[in-house]
């Protein structure tokens, strides 16, 4: 008989918590257990393999804490690393565990995005060059027009609670002008960043009205909600007394400041190591 434990959560620092905000909504009775690596952040302009190293670390520390599932609400996490651990660690090392990741729950419904089948995605440097969006998108949908742009200030903005700041302007404007010009008939735009949300106010006032624009945290909560019930064998596993807990690898005093603006509320954070 397995200990029943909480569902982990990682991210590279903070933009995890919009997805877990939208998790929590709509699954509150579990418990969860989030941790950010905010010691080591951003991932997003990292190599393969650290970006690997750092996210076995951390799954391997919320696996010690007694979740037998992990998210990775972190997209150049998912992108870098979730397909090392599923087919190479986990078999091996943990084959009762299970990790998923937040790009297969978002790029399997990437056709109901868009009306004129011509998707833009806004993604850090990591994102982009792994090429995981266009290849995932390729195999459900081979008929979607798919563009991406890298926006490597977006995420220093919103981590420096400058997201809504005329300080954003310049850089919000930049990056989605350079999608357009790839194709002005983009109709939506994913947001394949967790941070990115934040700066839905700002972004909008650059595209025009018909634009759709998607968050992943929706996606994800729905993807995990449909995953508990078709696994059983994994969902007996997660404790189910509304417990939320919040771990990083840096400042707890400074992440449990910042983390409200992307959780929605206040909390409290505890320091680990790794």
């Amino acid at each position: 008989m397995f200990q029943k434990g909480p569902i982990g959560i990682f991210d590279s620092g903070y933009g995890g918590l919009t997805v877990m905000r939208e998790v929590v909504q709509l699954l509150p009775e579990y418990d969860y257990l989030y941790l950010g690596d905010n010691a080591r952040t951003p991932y997003g302009n990292r190599s393969f393999e650290t970006v690997f190293t750092y996210t076995w670390q951390c799954v391997q520390y919320l696996f010690a804490q007694g979740c037998a599932l992990v998210i990775l609400a972190c997209n150049t996490a998912s992108a870098k690393a979730l397909r090392t651990i599923q087919q190479r660690e986990l078999p091996q090392r943990f084959p009762d565990r299970k990790v998923l990741g937040v790009i297969r729950p978002t790029t399997e419904r990437a056709h109901t995005f868009t009306r004129k089948g011509v998707l833009g995605i806004m993604a850090t440097q990591g994102t982009v060059q792994s090429g995981s969006y266009m290849i995932e998108i390729s195999k459900f949908f081979p008929t979607l027009r798919v563009y991406q742009q890298a926006c490597p200030m977006w995420v220093p903005l919103v981590e420096n609670n400058e997201h809504l700041g005329p300080g954003a302007d310049y850089f919000v404007q930049k990056y989605l002008q350079q999608l357009i010009q790839q194709a002005p008939d983009i109709d939506a735009i994913l947001l394949a960043c967790t941070h990115y949300p934040l700066l839905i106010p700002k972004i909008k006032q650059y595209i025009p009205s018909h634009v759709q624009l998607i968050s992943q945290g929706p996606i994800v909560a729905a993807s995990l909600r449909d995953y508990l019930q078709r696994h059983p064998e994994i969902a007996n596993r997660c404790s189910q007394n509304g417990k939320r807990e919040f771990l990083t690898t840096d400042s707890a005093e400074q992440f449990s400041q910042q983390a409200s603006i992307f959780y929605g509320e206040a909390l409290q954070a505890v320091q680990v190591h790794m």
